[in-house]
């Protein structure tokens, strides 16, 4: 399933450690079990992968309800991305999004205002990449139409892209 996505898995973990590189932020947005896996990517960067750290520079940006919840009711759900997106993102950062589809408005949304900020988007997605897939900058299309095992495949990228930015701080007690 992923084999053949191996290039481009790595481009995509060259691209976080180049954005953390370079002092960047990586933030990152899903619905749903994407949701969950876009957190589980924010926590490991801010907290720890496999070693004590330094602390890399991570935001997700569905894990203030308060936010989305104020942004849903004011703005429509389909803004409960780009906004924050379009208030943290700048040149030198990169969105990582996660979908099973590439067709939630929201993402495409966020895609947007991340690129009008100048950021670079990541695409972790599947089924062929939808909509979202000519909004990114790279894209890691899992092939199937099982969102259950298009997740699981996510999740090793996810850990991938964990992996190649563990390095980059300084080991912490």
């Amino acid at each position: 399933m992923l084999a053949a996505q191996a290039s481009l898995v790595e481009s995509g973990c060259d691209l976080a450690r180049a954005t953390l590189a370079r002092g960047g932020l990586i933030a990152t947005a899903g619905n749903g079990g994407s949701a969950a896996e876009a957190l589980h990517l924010a926590e490991e960067l801010v907290g720890r992968y496999e070693r004590n750290r330094a602390p890399l520079r991570a935001v997700c940006l569905c894990a203030d309800p308060t936010a989305m919840s104020c942004i849903a009711n004011d703005f429509g759900f389909e803004q409960v991305f780009a906004r924050p997106a379009a208030a943290v993102l700048r040149n030198d950062d990169l969105l990582v999004l996660f979908s099973t589809s590439g067709n939630s408005e929201n993402l495409l949304a966020a895609a947007r205002a991340a690129r009008a900020q100048g950021a670079k988007v990541l695409g972790i997605l599947g089924k062929g990449g939808g909509k979202l897939l000519p909004l990114c900058d790279l894209a890691v299309v899992v092939g199937g139409s099982d969102s259950a095992m298009i997740q699981e495949a996510h999740q090793i990228i996810m850990h991938a892209v964990c992996e190649a930015c563990d390095q980059l701080a300084p080991t912490t007690i």
